[in-house]
């Protein structure tokens, strides 16, 4: 995504994390129109930032962010007006951005006219990659209704409903005319949809690759939302590329997803938050239960991918108030992979995971998004995750928060 206006800056004295190397440089680096054009050059320019004492990184990228996941309500959620659904979503957006998000993958909501606001800098956001209304089978995870509700439902803002492999098709095709980034599927039951166990895998095998027939002769690929091996592993064998969740994988499972090629974008930070907040936020009984089912399951999925040698991303998931919370998963996945690869997880694994190789780096040729922070999170990882440790978020060479 580029933006309508780019901006030039040097940041001088810099200790700088790439996004990949272990290896801490102290450095300069110069952006020039939105872009990286030169590391350890010359300490002159028009626009400088004087980074001495401070760690310097790629902006931080959410590949699981909900724009329009405005409450905890899905069936809210999907029918509110969306004038008001967008509204609070540039605000959700505004936020993550002064947090040092400088790029968010939207699955399950978000359309071109969003899309659109954010490129021409019409509101304050991330770059913005969304995929449209998540793709969903009567009775999945993205349909609101309850067993009491006998109401026709088809379309939402977050999740559209579709059987049958000419539906699909058409659905992927519609997408890509609005110029979504990838697709999402509902592979496995959810925490807060009402009806549908969540370790039994959704959708047939020629419904998945009818989705991802479409995707990949696009050049794109298909996310699902799925949480037990069973699950996965069904997505998996028919092409899905990025598994969310992912917490009730077992070994065998990862090994497959290692072979396969595919990415896990863990949203630690949901459960979290759901579990202390969640019941304040009028989640129902079941969801609850749901909830407690994944939540001390998703770190030993971390483990399990990582040991396998699947490429581990960062998502957050969070959806009304619990936006707040984005950074705090940070720390949850730090607990498992440590420093170096939470670090990597949330800038060039993120990257690679979108096909945007310009993202998660710090490099010549990279777009020239930068998280400035006071401390170093290599001795102090706490300054990632408090808000309270200052902070200064560059975007395309412009210090935006």
């Amino acid at each position: 995504m580029k933006f309508s206006h780019s901006g030039d800056l040097l940041i001088l004295n810099a200790l700088v994390f790439d996004g990949t190397s272990p290896n801490l440089t102290e450095t300069s680096i110069r952006i020039v129109n939105g872009s990286i054009v030169e590391i350890g050059g010359s300490s002159t320019g028009d626009k400088t930032f004087d980074a001495r004492g401070r760690f310097v990184m790629p902006g931080l990228i959410d590949a699981h962010f909900h724009a329009y996941g405005i409450s905890l309500n899905g069936l809210y959620n999907d029918t509110a007006p969306l004038s008001y659904v967008a509204l609070t979503g540039a605000h959700r957006l505004e936020a993550a951005l002064a947090r040092g998000f400088t790029t968010v993958r939207d699955v399950a909501g978000g359309d071109n006219g969003l899309a659109a606001a954010v490129r021409q800098q019409l509101i304050s956001s991330p770059r913005y990659y969304y995929t449209g209304p998540a793709l969903s089978q009567t009775g999945g995870h993205g349909d609101p209704r309850t067993t009491d509700m006998l109401i026709d439902f088809a379309c939402g803002h977050s999740n559209d409903i579709v059987d049958g492999v000419d539906g699909l098709r058409r659905a992927v095709r519609e997408r890509f005319r609005l110029g979504a980034h990838a697709v999402k599927i509902m592979a496995s039951g959810g925490v807060i949809s009402p009806v549908d166990p969540i370790r039994v895998p959704q959708y047939s095998p020629e419904e998945i690759r009818a989705v991802v027939d479409e995707a990949t002769r696009r050049g794109s690929y298909v996310a699902a939302h799925a949480y037990s091996s069973e699950a996965i592993q069904h997505a998996v064998v028919n092409g899905v590329r990025s598994i969310e969740h992912g917490n009730l994988m077992n070994e065998e499972t990862a090994v497959l997803m290692s072979a396969h090629s595919a990415y896990l974008v863990p949203t630690l930070i949901t459960y979290d938050a759901m579990s202390r907040r969640g019941k304040d936020m009028n989640m129902t009984p079941v969801a609850l239960e749901k909830n407690s089912s994944v939540l001390d399951s998703g770190k030993t999925a971390i483990e399990r991918a990582a040991a396998a040698g699947v490429p581990v991303g960062y998502g957050s998931d969070l959806l009304g108030d619990l936006e707040v919370d984005q950074l705090l998963g940070i720390r949850l996945q730090m607990e498992v992979l440590g420093t170096l690869e939470t670090l990597r997880s949330v800038t060039s694994v993120n990257a690679s995971l979108l096909q945007e190789e310009t993202l998660g780096r710090i490099a010549v040729g990279a777009a020239g998004d930068i998280l400035i922070l006071e401390g170093n999170p290599f001795e102090n990882p706490h300054c990632l995750w408090d808000i309270d440790v200052a902070r200064t978020v560059v975007q395309a060479g412009r210090i935006v928060a």
